[in-house]
């Protein structure tokens, strides 16, 4: 969003500084440096929006910390169900090398009858 610049009237500035002692260059120069630095400075507005930007990015980060602790939700539910798979597959093993090597030993067997 882009800043608001006031309105400066640099003529009355220039006017009150002359009236104050300051020759016309003196008066030009300070109220055109004052008009330059007033492209600078945010107004009420511009800081009301800034506010409610950041509101919604906080807003926008507490819904992704939520999603964020669902994914961690799930991946220990996924941790979980890993543990028991792997428990399966080692059981598998065992079975599969007990009906391998029980295939071994009758065929041995038949092979020396």
């Amino acid at each position: 969003m882009p800043l608001m610049v006031a309105a400066f009237d640099t003529l009355s500035v220039a006017k009150a500084l002359q009236a104050a002692g300051f020759d016309q260059a003196q008066a030009e120069a300070v109220a055109s440096a004052i008009r330059l630095g007033q492209g600078e400075l945010a107004t009420r507005d511009d800081a009301a929006g800034i506010r409610r930007r950041l509101s919604e990015v906080q807003n926008e980060l507490a819904g992704q910390r939520g999603e964020l602790s669902g994914f961690e939700s799930q991946l220990g539910e996924l941790r979980v169900k890993l543990g028991a798979l792997q428990a399966e597959l080692s059981a598998v093993k065992w079975v599969l090398g007990l009906v391998a090597a029980l295939n071994i030993a009758i065929l041995v067997r038949l092979l020396l009858a």
